[in-house]
């Protein structure tokens, strides 16, 4: 990979003067792959991409001028994914030895989404052949762990000036879960690993503003937060982490990747999510109230 491919990696918006100790991460709306990634897949760009979480970081930068950094990744989930554990690899894929720590057998791995995805899309593979292991460690060394240090240094850093940090990790999903199932989707899922990642104030507040605004929301199912969420939320110690999934037909046309014309209102939608979690009165997010309920 060449090193002026993804310089930076990834990036951190911060506000000129902060809000309060809500930070915004969009770690699947990157866009740019490295040359020697696409010569390596047996797919073309235009169905790389619709693993993407399109344009998510778009519709959250509005955050920043309102008072909330918003982190985001410029490499692509298909290439390396921090939603994951660091090792969650499959050995069908790689040529060499996995290290013995890594785990090969979540459901993720399974399903060829592992941190070095083997799929996209519809399970189409990405590679027509197993790629060297040496590979999948570098993009774990060189992309994966400095993104984590960098968020969980960002959270450290709320924490310590607020208090309290709360994490908000935003994705996007298909309208349509797949060919068997055409029912629609909410609009929004918020994902609180089942009250665990966060205090309910920070999901009521959520859902709350969304549904004054006329979105049909639903928790924790088919999305309950991922590694991100689960690892960044430690209510007890005044960390929370809380999860959105946004439809993907409110803002964008699916199948030509491009914006539509409710872009700006879902953005405008989002900034009032921010401004009122904003709102939330510190002592209601300190370790002691957690402790306490």
């Amino acid at each position: 990979m060449h090193p002026d491919e993804l310089d930076p990696p990834f990036e951190i918006l911060e506000p000129a003067e902060w809000r309060g100790p809500v930070a915004f991460n969009s770690p699947h709306s990157g866009c740019v792959y490295p040359r020697a990634f696409l010569a390596a897949a047996r797919l073309d760009l235009a169905v790389l991409r619709r693993s993407e979480d399109c344009f998510v970081d778009e519709l959250l930068v509005g955050v920043v001028p309102r008072g909330n950094p918003l982190m985001r990744a410029h490499f692509p989930r298909c290439f390396v994914d921090v939603n994951r554990e660091p090792y969650e690899l499959d050995p069908r894929m790689f040529d060499g030895r996995l290290p013995s720590f890594a785990n090969t057998r979540s459901m993720r791995v399974a399903g060829g989404l592992g941190t070095v995805a083997r799929v996209v899309g519809d399970a189409q593979e990405i590679y027509d052949q197993r790629i060297p292991v040496d590979e999948a460690l570098r993009r774990i060394e060189g992309l994966y762990k400095p993104y984590h240090r960098a968020l969980r240094k960002l959270m450290t850093r709320i924490h310590r000036e607020f208090g309290t940090a709360v994490l908000v990790d935003c994705h996007s999903m298909p309208s349509a879960a797949g060919p068997k199932d055409e029912r629609p989707r909410s609009d929004i899922v918020i994902g609180d690993r089942y009250g665990t990642s966060c205090l309910s104030v920070i999901a009521d507040t959520i859902e709350g503003t969304l549904h004054e605004r006329g979105y049909s929301v639903s928790r924790n199912k088919p999305y309950a937060g991922g590694f991100i969420t689960e690892h960044y939320g430690n209510p007890a110690a005044g960390l929370h982490s809380v999860q959105l999934e946004i439809n993907r037909a409110l803002y964008m046309d699916e199948r030509r990747l491009e914006r539509s014309s409710s872009f700006s209102t879902v953005a405008r939608d989002l900034e009032a999510v921010s401004d009122r979690l904003n709102e939330i009165a510190l002592q209601e997010l300190h370790p002691y109230r957690s402790a306490a309920e």
